[in-house]
């Protein structure tokens, strides 16, 4: 698949960590000239454009610092890349938090802002990008969504709802695109080896009085039949397949990488 996607241009929300720059360096190695936006310090945002320079043609991608909980700032993000790249063909609605509480104590401000940056910022995204690409009859549409869009967790309230809602936006868009050349797709992972989910580990191992190993498998893997994390290199190569030339049929799919979660 490589160089499949010479000619093409992607806007990554999200993308300074993770499955978000891992996203983009991939798609950036196939070819597409990528936008990125999220949070960091200089020197990380940096960083992550030397990254993907490295990973494709050479040159640093723009990048967004738009505030993705703000519907204008989320337009003129949309308008930026479509200026910076000549056209945004692929959307990856990547961003997103997380915060956990039981409903009785949620905070309604830690609602509000999940709903906003994992549910509403897809919404506003896609809104401004999809006439695009429904003119030139091509585009993806592609949104991480979590396992947590398939079934739910305590104590995660805001997030695993926000996270049915973008499988049912992905399934609406899907069904008024379907007789054109985009497609709009949602990945599940389940357990992802990040910077931020690797802490976690170390914070309850300390909690549990009991070693990092334990910890992730015992405890925060529980659900998680393979009892390894997901690597974003692996949501990586689902998206970029997406964006391939044999997917044209699939459209509106919720696709699990959870290590067997779904299926338990």
């Amino acid at each position: 698949m490589e160089q499949m996607l010479n000619g093409r241009t992607a806007l990554i929300t999200g993308s300074t960590s993770g499955i978000g720059l891992a996203t983009a360096k991939a798609l950036a190695a196939a070819g597409a000239r990528v936008m990125l936006n999220g949070l960091g310090t200089a020197d990380e945002i940096g960083a992550a454009r030397r990254e993907v320079a490295k990973a494709g043609n050479g040159a640093e991608p723009p990048h967004s610092a738009a505030d993705l909980s703000d519907p204008a700032q989320i337009r003129t993000m949309c308008a930026e890349a479509e200026e910076a790249l000549g056209q945004v063909d692929i959307l990856v609605n990547n961003a997103g938090i997380q915060f956990t509480s039981p409903i009785t104590d949620f905070p309604d401000d830690k609602w509000s802002a999940i709903i906003a940056i994992n549910l509403s910022a897809n919404f506003h995204a896609i809104k401004a990008l999809l006439p695009g690409m429904n003119r030139r009859n091509w585009g993806r549409i592609i949104n991480i969504a979590s396992i947590h869009g398939l079934v739910a967790s305590p104590e995660k309230v805001a997030y695993v709802t926000a996270k049915h809602g973008v499988i049912g936006m992905t399934r609406t868009v899907a069904l008024e695109t379907a007789q054109g050349g985009v497609t709009c797709n949602a990945i599940c992972p389940g357990f992802v080896r990040t910077p931020l989910a690797e802490k976690q580990v170390v914070a309850l191992a300390q909690r549990q009085n009991v070693s990092e190993e334990i910890a992730l498998k015992d405890f925060l893997l529980a659900r998680q039949p393979s009892k390894r994390w997901v690597e974003v290199e692996e949501v990586a190569q689902m998206a970029l397949y997406l964006c391939g030339p044999a997917t044209a049929s699939i459209n509106g799919a919720a696709l699990s990488i959870d290590g067997g979660w779904s299926a338990a």
